[in-house]
C-alpha cells in the first residue's frame, strides 16, 4: 500500500493506538501531521512527519489547523480522526452533566469540528478519505458506560452522513469499531483480562491504512467491526 506524496492528518497521534497508525501511515510512504495536545517532532523521527501541538475543542481551532496545513502541505489528502476518551463506571442515572459533557466534547464535538474543517479543502481537491475510530459498545451497549457508548454512537452518525454529502466529491468517510484495544493503559485497567482475546493496534492500523488508500466511493459509509477474538 503506497501513499506517497499523501499528506495524512492523525488526531491523537501520541496515544496507544495512534503511535501504531501513525508508524503504519509513515511506512506506507505517507506524510504525517500528527496532531495532539502535547506532541512533539521527536516523537516520531522521520522526515515524513510533522507534529502539531494543539488543542480541538472549538471549531475555530480545528478551522485554523486545517486551513494552516492545507497552506504548508498544499494538500489534505486524508483525516484520521482518533482523539477521544473514556470514562465510565456510572449508571445512566448517576451520570453528572461534567461526565457527559466531557465525552460528547471529546469523542463526537471533536471529529464534527475537525471533519467539518478538512471537508472544504477537500471538495476543493475532488478527493480525500476520512476515517473514525469509534467502539464496539456504541452498538453493543454495556452497563455503566452510557455517555461513553452514545458520545461513540453519535460518531457514528456523523461519519455515515459526511459518506452520503460527500460522496459525490470523491471522498469516502468511515468508521472502524474496535473492541477491547490490546494497549498498555488497557492492560493496567484490566489486570485480570486475557489481552490474547482484545484487538492489537496494529490490526486497526493495518485497516485504517487500506481505507485511506482505497479513498473510493465504493467504500465509504461503511461501519467495520474489529472486535479480535472476543466475539
Amino acid at each position: 500500500m503506497d501513499l506517497s506524496n499523501k499528506h495524512i492528518i492523525v488526531t491523537g497521534a501520541k496515544g496507544g493506538l495512534g503511535a501504531c497508525v501513525t508508524q503504519a501511515l509513515l511506512t506506507a510512504n505517507a506524510h504525517v501531521i500528527g496532531v495532539s495536545r502535547s506532541i512533539q517532532g521527536s516523537d516520531f523521527p522521520h522526515v515524513r512527519f510533522s507534529a502539531v501541538s494543539t488543542e480541538l475543542t472549538s471549531r475555530k481551532a480545528a478551522e485554523t489547523l486545517a486551513v494552516s496545513l492545507r497552506r504548508e502541505h498544499g494538500s489534505i489528502d486524508g483525516l484520521v480522526h482518533l482523539l477521544g476518551g473514556f470514562e465510565g463506571g456510572k449508571l445512566v442515572e448517576e451520570t453528572d452533566d461534567s461526565t457527559l459533557d466531557t465525552l460528547f466534547s471529546l469523542n463526537f464535538r471533536s471529529a464534527f469540528y475537525m471533519i467539518g474543517a478538512v471537508l472544504p479543502l477537500m471538495k476543493q481537491q475532488r478527493s480525500g478519505a476520512i476515517v473514525a475510530i469509534g467502539a464496539r459498545t456504541a452498538v453493543e451497549p454495556a452497563p455503566g458506560i452510557a455517555a461513553y457508548s452514545a458520545s461513540k454512537a453519535a460518531l457514528i452518525s456523523l461519519v455515515r452522513s459526511v459518506a452520503v454529502e460527500a460522496n459525490d466529491h470523491g471522498i469516502s468517510a468511515n468508521v472502524i469499531l474496535p473492541g477491547t484495544i490490546d494497549t498498555p493503559a488497557n492492560r493496567a485497567a484490566s489486570p485480570d483480562a486475557d489481552p490474547a482475546k482484545w484487538v492489537r493496534p496494529e490490526q486497526i492500523a493495518s485497516l485504517v491504512v487500506h481505507l485511506v488508500v482505497e479513498n473510493s466511493s465504493q467504500l465509504t459509509g461503511a461501519v467495520i467491526p474489529l472486535y479480535g477474538a472476543s466475539l
